[in-house]
Parts: structure tokens; sequence; C-alpha cells
């Protein structure tokens, strides 16, 4: 029996992996373009509207918790290669995208380079939970 205090345990979950390396402002502002993204194409992760008790209206968010990890950059390439092998929904922040200053430049930025040449410092995924687990062997739970 499920009550409103019993935890809910998703079958899938949404994941964020950070270069070790970057400054405190760097990993917040790089967790939210990442989760941006999967917000934008996965409507089953967004969960209602919220409102308070005067009724005012405020926009719904993730239905689930977002994990946040952190890891080498040779952890990010080798998760990043885990999650294009295993076709999971992923969105990608490059090095490069700290110097741009609109969403123009910054695909232009990432379109670029080839694949196994991006500069990673940012990775999210999103999935069945085992899956994602995998993608993120190695990274450890940002402190």
């Amino acid at each position: 029996m499920t009550t409103e205090n019993t935890p809910v345990r998703f079958d899938t979950k949404i994941a964020v992996l950070l270069r070790h390396d970057l400054e405190s402002w760097q990993r917040l502002n790089v967790t939210a373009f990442l989760v941006s993204g999967l917000g934008s194409q996965l409507p089953e992760v967004i969960g209602e509207p919220y409102a308070d008790a005067d009724g005012t209206a405020y926009l719904p968010m993730f239905r689930q918790p977002v994990l946040v990890f952190e890891g080498t950059k040779e952890t990010l390439t080798a998760a990043h290669e885990r999650a294009l092998a295993r076709s999971l929904p992923r969105s990608v922040f490059t090095s490069d995208l700290f110097t741009t200053g609109n969403d123009h430049d910054n695909r232009a930025a990432v379109r670029a380079v080839r694949r196994d040449q991006l500069d990673l410092v940012g990775l999210a995924v999103y999935g069945p939970r085992n899956a994602v687990d995998k993608t993120f062997k190695g990274a450890r739970m940002h402190p």
C-alpha cells in the first residue's frame, strides 16, 4: 500500500555527470543547461504544475530527483560513449560553451568538433535506472 509518506522508487533516473575540476559557478550553470535539454525533449520527466494555497500558479518541474555526479575527463568520455551505445537521451556541455554567449554560437561550437574530440565538461542522461548506473560507472556522487 502506498501512502503520501511512502518514498517513490522510480524505474528511471535523471543523472548529470560533471567534470570534477569545474568552478562552483560552472557546475551550477552546466547542470542547469544540461537538464533543460532533457526536460524540453522528454515530456514524461515533467510533473504537473504547482500552485500554492492562494492559488498562485507555478511551472511544473521534474517529477523525480536529479542525481548529480562528478568524475574526471576520462570518466566523462567513457560515460558519453556508453550513453551513445545504450541510445540514452542525452545532453552535452563542452568547455567551448563557456566562451559563447548565445544559443546559436553554442550549437555551432558543438557542431564544429567531432564526437570523439569533444572536450566534455558535463553530460546529462535519462533512462532505466540500471542503464544509467552502468553509463555512469566510475563516477561518484557530487559532494
